[in-house]
């Protein structure tokens, strides 16, 4: 969420240390139809993405979740730097 390895020894206020990209709505998403029913402080793993906790808040009458920890994605970094994937060893 800030961009400063350690925000609380930065100089300047909190807000100057945020990360303008921690923010990201996204409105046509869909979810188990289970998730309605999710109160605040649940938490659930979305597939290939994250944990997520249920925000207290609610935007235009859906459920706001909270990302608290990513998925890493290996393959992604293999392809990104243009490695060899890998040969499973038989």
């Amino acid at each position: 969420m800030e961009t400063a390895p350690r925000p609380d020894g930065s100089p300047g206020s909190f807000l100057d240390n945020l990360n303008p990209n921690s923010l990201e709505v996204i409105p046509s998403a869909y979810a188990e139809p289970c998730l309605a029913d999710a109160r605040p402080g649940d938490r659930f793993q979305f597939e290939r993405l994250g944990y997520f906790v249920r925000d207290p808040d609610v935007s235009n009458g859906k459920p706001v979740f909270n990302k608290t920890v990513g998925l890493r994605d290996a393959w992604a970094k293999i392809v990104k730097n243009n490695a060899p994937h890998p040969m499973p060893a038989n």
